[in-house]
């Protein structure tokens, strides 16, 4: 609290210094000034008494409790000896360490596939030989997901859409798989929407015995596919893949389970597959006979645990999680033995821990109208759940402990800010993250029980740039909307701010469902940096979490149901209202700009309200729900055949007509989510409706439009149409 209460108090005493710097758009994007310094590399040694990083001598270990170094498994003189100097620190991308830490997969020239996917080329350094080998042949495609089996004798790993593994006692390679092609069947990688809207991309996992490989086939053969045109050659090339819009085919997904003694393959039978989706699957602790499959239906409201017995070959449904509207997959499945589950659930209207007896009873450990964010850590030799949520309030993130009766229960936080916590493998100590809306991140380290241990990294450069550049402390506020709905929000005012004064306010939205913008939590630097300049070129900025939002329970998350964009733009206009009774508030000096499920609400926004709004952006916006993908969309509206109102009804190309005053839509040309077809079919709209608008398109830009210049060039063109439309 001291630090925050001095760091106020600097910003506050910055004010009557005359020398305090102007922002520019090149100090933010091309000299990242503001930039906060993160603690990378931070991985959790098998043992949990130790983690590991990437550190000036090789990859060292330091321990958790005393914070010193206690060994470096891979020295740089090794690493490049042994690789005949062509693999030098710099080279490794990423590491892993084997269950029994005798071996490390060293990942090198790694490149991005999509948003969670990668391939590199991979090394085995096994410590106690000091030998270094390539995990395949480096004159082959690159490999996916390397990953050790856990009695580190084998490494699984996809290469050219077929799952490998390799036999690292006898240095044979094994085809599990031999089917795999592009746009066509991918074995143990997730399709682009699993990837995208099911936050997986790995689909193999090692039975715990290491003796079998479960995984995931997609046929997505008959899902459509989308083109996007490479631009800068003399004929442009063109870029096709499998993206499955809402109402539209989605692959055929088979679990299957791989014996590596009799190479048989299993294919599980499960009713329904056509037109459920597997998001899941999982081994039963300590029991390699036994797999989990989850399986959730395509309306998204229907959660089963399936258990397959390879025993017996038997399955059976052992829980079933349901929801009216919709319910989401997350990692928040603990097992605790093969009978027993910690997972979260919303089934009481907020978001809660429940201790599962798999076909058995369902036990509810938290309660309240307050929610879990995730459970953190289980340390099963104490039985304690470590989890965060927002108890406190809705704008803050603490952690918690409670023990396996749902008793017990600590703040281990503050209770005043936003919290996240990495624990050790033996759930012993984390690494906190710490931050509120005006202070950076702080990373610590800290006991189990709570006491911190040592600061990681305080941020003081950034604070001290931040007085330099004489930043403004941002401020919430809440208001009540005429239909009785309380809403959140930040502002951040002019540091020559006067009540006298009339000044334009700048609204920025995102909106999407269960996302959460206003939160006691220094949440995105570099826009925050942005939104400083133009605090200092006379304008207020705004944020404010409307209807949809998270941390307020199912009855204002899902309200949105089938409908999704009217209460959300509704809850936006209302803040404009709100805003406008503000006496320093110039009424006709509104604007409001957002980014992706933002850029679809500042149109939608901007359409719908007359001219309340003098001036709009969109950046990459879903223009039409019909474009996007089908698992996504779908959670929230059901298919375009179930539901075309819903979808017409709330839609920026519907109200082109409405446009009035000024507005931006940029956009990437191979934005691989929502794509470019979103602003060219808008574009049509706003010219058939004889409006007038500006556009700016990044070629061969993806969603996030950046590399390069790009983004400098990009908060610039921003930048100069705030000034001269608002």
């Amino acid at each position: 609290m001291r630090r925050i209460f001095f760091m106020a108090l600097a910003w506050s005493l910055s004010i009557l210094y005359a020398c305090a710097q102007d922002i520019t758009v090149e100090n933010i994007w091309k000299e990242h000034q503001f930039a906060p310094k993160g603690v990378a590399g931070y991985t959790s040694m098998p043992n949990g008494e130790e983690y590991a990083k990437i550190g000036s001598t090789g990859i060292e270990l330091y321990s958790f409790k005393t914070g010193e170094k206690t060994g470096t498994p891979l020295d740089v003189a090794t690493l490049e000896l042994l690789s005949g100097n062509k693999l030098k620190l710099r080279h490794i991308n990423d590491f892993s360490f084997s269950d029994n830490a005798q071996k490390i997969l060293l990942a090198t020239r790694m490149e991005s596939i999509y948003r969670r996917s990668t391939k590199a080329y991979y090394y085995i350094f096994d410590i106690k030989n000091r030998t270094l080998t390539p995990l395949a042949d480096t004159n082959l495609a690159p490999q996916s997901f390397a990953t050790f089996s856990p009695d580190a004798e084998k490494a699984g790993f996809v290469r050219d859409n077929n799952l490998y593994y390799k036999d690292l006692k006898t240095d044979a390679e094994v085809k599990v798989t031999a089917d795999g092609r592009t746009n066509a069947i991918l074995n143990g990688i997730a399709d682009w929407v699993y990837e995208e809207e099911l936050d997986m991309a790995q689909c193999f996992t090692w039975s715990p015995d290491g003796s079998k490989l479960a995984y995931l086939r997609f046929d997505e053969s008959n899902v459509k596919e989308f083109s996007m045109t490479e631009w800068g050659s003399l004929y442009p090339a063109e870029y096709r893949y499998k993206y499955p819009k809402a109402g539209e085919d989605n692959s055929l997904v088979e679990v299957h389970i791989y014996d590596c003694s009799s190479k048989f393959d299993r294919k599980l039978e499960f009713a329904d597959f056509t037109t459920s989706y597997f998001p899941r699957i999982y081994w039963l602790p300590g029991n390699s006979t036994r797999l989990i499959t989850l399986k959730l239906n395509r309306h998204q409201n229907r959660l089963e645990f399936i258990s397959y017995n390879m025993a017996d070959n038997s399955y059976a449904t052992l829980f079933t999680d349901e929801n009216e509207k919709w319910l989401s997959v997350s990692d928040n499945y603990f097992f605790l033995d093969d009978k027993t589950v910690l997972l979260c659930s919303e089934r009481s209207g907020f978001n809660h821990i429940y201790r599962v007896t798999l076909g058995g009873e369902v036990k509810p450990l938290t309660g309240g109208n307050w929610e879990v964010a995730e459970i953190c850590a289980v340390d099963k030799a104490k039985g304690l759940i470590y989890y965060l949520s927002n108890e406190s309030a809705v704008l803050n993130r603490d952690l918690y402990v409670i023990d396996l009766a749902g008793k017990k229960k600590k703040m281990l936080s503050s209770g005043s800010g936003w919290n996240s916590a990495l624990f050790s493998s033996n759930a012993k100590y984390y690494r906190n993250i710490y931050s509120s809306l005006n202070t950076p991140p702080i990373y610590t380290i800290h006991e189990s029980s709570g006491k911190e241990l040592r600061v990681l990294e305080n941020n003081d450069k950034l604070v001290k740039n931040m007085q330099l550049y004489h930043f403004i402390p941002r401020e919430f506020f809440s208001f009540t909307t005429e239909e009785g709905i309380q809403l959140n929000g930040w502002m951040l005012k002019p540091g020559s701010f006067s009540i006298a004064k009339k000044y334009p306010v700048l609204m920025y939205v995102y909106g999407g469902p269960g996302s959460q913008e206003v939160q006691n939590s220094f949440r995105g630097v570099y826009d925050l940096a942005w939104y400083q300049l133009l605090a200092q070129k006379g304008y207020i900025v705004v944020c404010v979490d409307g209807r949809g939002t998270a941390g307020r329970g199912d009855a204002f998350k899902k309200c949105i149901y089938q409908q999704m964009g009217k209460y959300e733009a509704l809850d936006q206009i209302a803040a404009a209202r709100y805003l406008k009774t503000l006496s320093y508030v110039d009424s006709n000096r509104l604007g409001i700009w957002g980014w992706s499920f933002g850029g679809y609400l500042s149109a939608l926004t901007k359409f719908t309200s007359g001219n309340l709004f003098k001036m709009a952006i969109s950046v990459a916006p879903v223009t039409n729900w019909r474009y996007y993908d089908n698992i996504y969309t779908e959670r929230f509206m059901r298919t375009p055949q179930e539901n075309p109102t819903g979808y017409d009804n709330n839609s920026p190309i519907t109200h082109a007509a409405g446009l009035q005053g000024s507005y931006l839509i940029v956009h990437g040309t191979a934005d691989d989510n929502v794509h470019f077809q979103n602003a060219m079919d808008l574009a049509a709209s706003l010219n058939l409706a004889d409006k007038q608008y500006d556009q700016f398109f990044y070629p061969n830009k993806n969603h996030f439009i950046m590399g390069g210049n790009t983004r400098c060039h990009l908060y610039r063109k921003l930048t100069d149409f705030i000034i001269k439309k608002l």
